[in-house]
């Protein structure tokens, strides 16, 4: 028995959708690779949102069976609302696995994090076999952290400690992210809290610097990582 119409039904993508267009054409082209028995991740942002409208489309038309792995309880519930099967990484290795970026530099390199799922969509990446970045012209920079800061989740009573450590690894500003529908700090879905840090210099080994700090859960540096691009 399922709830009917509730909140969730009626749910929209929470903030506008800038260059539309370009993100339907992209989210065309990812719901295009789905083959029946796929197992998918799925990662945030609003070029994932429309991608996952072009693949409900697809698997309710051609009879698809499909599961996909949500990167972010926003994901989920859009999954739940276009009528998209649901598993997890405790049950289902993702065959491939799609995610948008905040920037790519000329390497591939990413940031990515401004929807605060970065722990979730890192896991997603590594456990599979293929991962296309989904982005328009406006993402790609001559070196991260052009236009963006690194965010990190942090673990809420080290703030101060990793405050100071990631200061020390050279983080120029260091602020922490405040909600915009509440009072106080973002928190994760793992209860934790997000820093934003900027950097002049990001190096090929910042990332790893940045997840040695006691305290760090994940960064938004994907440095490294065999992803494809896929533009708009």
């Amino acid at each position: 028995m399922d709830w009917g119409d509730n909140i969730i039904s009626g749910l929209e993508w929470s903030a506008e959708i800038t260059n539309r267009e370009g993100k339907e054409r992209v989210g065309m082209n990812i719901a295009n690779k789905m083959k029946d028995r796929d197992i998918i991740g799925v990662g945030s942002g609003s070029t994932v949102y429309i991608a996952l409208l072009a693949m409900a489309k697809r698997i309710r038309h051609e009879s698809l069976h499909i599961q996909v792995i949500p990167s972010s309880m926003e994901i989920s519930m859009t999954c739940i609302q276009l009528g998209i099967p649901q598993t997890t990484l405790l049950d289902k290795k993702p065959d491939w696995t799609f995610d948008g970026a905040d920037e790519v530099d000329p390497n591939n390199n990413l940031i990515k994090g401004r929807g605060g799922a970065m722990f979730k969509e890192k896991l997603l990446i590594c456990n599979s076999k293929e991962t296309y970045i989904i982005i328009d012209e406006s993402k790609f920079v001559d070196k991260l952290g052009s236009k963006f800061p690194v965010p990190i989740e942090v673990f809420p009573i080290s703030l101060p400690y990793v405050e100071q450590e990631v200061r020390a690894l050279g983080a120029t500003d260091v602020i922490l992210r405040l909600a915009k529908g509440k009072d106080g700090p973002i928190l994760t879905e793992n209860g934790n809290f997000i820093i934003d840090a900027w950097f002049s210099l990001i190096d090929n080994g910042l990332e790893n610097r940045i997840k040695s700090i006691t305290g760090v859960i994940e960064s938004g540096l994907f440095i490294g990582y065999d992803v494809k691009i896929i533009k708009s």
